[in-house]
């Protein structure tokens, strides 16, 4: 017996052994407008989300790459990378317009081109990034394999309508919304001096940026992948780029999450229609629209805060896995 087992254990450590040495470790990267720098790692467990070109990943109005541990698409770099993709997470101003937010992600992705040697990026946005992600895929079509966009203010929000509507009310609504700006303003320019960069702020002009006159103007300069009917989905492909969307109409979903409060105020904004609490269901489409109805709030939709999304949904980073997963076998 002895004779039996002893070429069995060996047979089983040789496997172990083969198994560890075949592990190895990937790092993701976080850029602004000054530099790029290594941010956080994982151990590959496999090419899952192996895309061609590599993802970058651009945050949405009030965002940052990362604060110390803490990611913006939280958990989704690191998972990303265990998956074999290339991930490139992005910085631009937490509020501005896509004018100024789009230059400074433009810059970004052409020196995210010339590090990893690609001949593309694969866009992936939250929110506002959606226009910044659009913005520069009008700009580098040839450089740019395709646009996802998860909640994203594609065709504005209710909510913004509500605030510059208030802002403009002569007397009180001028004045608290100049004080509202500065302290935004001034808010966010420290987040974004600790996550590593510092930007102007204009929350103001960003949130009329959103607003749907705005976005009327916005979407008849940059066309590519807005559906044409009010809840239709968009050209799959325009100017060589691939469009995709998906979103949620979740308000509540985690009793521990304290942004469901947030959520569910900033919801009466849509007068009873579906949305994710900022952006409206059909308002949030582009593209290929994967699914609209996520039991997700818009805060959910980057598995934030700090993953306390629903127990009974799909988890947002399965989600962003996912749609590398079908990037890659899309051969981008």
């Amino acid at each position: 017996m002895k004779r039996v087992i002893a070429p069995l254990a060996l047979a089983a450590a040789t496997v172990l052994a083969a198994g560890t040495a075949s592990a190895t470790s990937a790092s993701y990267t976080i850029c602004s407008t000054s530099s790029c720098s290594t941010a956080g790692s994982a151990t590959v467990s496999g090419n899952y989300a192996q895309t061609k070109y590599p993802i970058v990943l651009a945050h949405g109005m009030a965002g940052f790459s990362a604060i110390g541990p803490i990611d913006y698409f939280y958990g989704i770099p690191g998972d990303l990378t265990a998956n074999g993709a290339k991930v490139y997470v992005t910085q631009v101003a937490s509020f501005n317009t896509v004018g100024v937010r789009g230059e400074q992600l433009l810059a970004q992705v052409k020196t995210i081109l010339a590090l990893s040697g690609a001949a593309k990026v694969n866009l992936m946005a939250h929110s506002q990034g959606a226009l910044d992600t659009r913005y520069v895929a009008a700009a580098i079509p040839t450089k740019v394999a395709s646009v996802s966009t998860a909640d994203g203010v594609n065709a504005g929000s209710s909510v913004a309508d509500v605030v510059s509507g208030l802002i403009n009310i002569p007397g009180v609504g001028t004045i608290s919304g100049a004080v509202a700006s500065s302290v935004v303003n001034g808010f966010f320019t420290i987040v974004d001096l600790i996550s590593g960069s510092a930007y102007e702020q204009n929350s103001k002009a960003a949130l009329i940026q959103l607003n749907t006159a705005s976005m009327n103007s916005f979407n008849a300069s940059y066309p590519a992948g807005k559906p044409s009917s009010t809840c239709g989905s968009g050209a799959a492909t325009a100017n060589g780029v691939n469009f995709y969307s998906w979103s949620g109409t979740g308000i509540l979903t985690n009793a521990l999450d304290a942004t469901d409060a947030a959520m569910a105020l900033t919801s009466l904004a849509f007068i009873g229609n579906a949305s994710d609490g900022l952006v409206g269901q059909c308002a949030s489409h582009l593209g290929v629209v994967l699914r609209d109805n996520y039991n997700m709030n818009h805060v959910d939709a980057i598995n934030h805060l700090f993953g306390l999304t629903s127990i009974f949904e799909t988890s947002p980073v399965t989600v962003f896995r996912n749609q590398a997963n079908r990037l890659k076998l899309a051969g981008l």
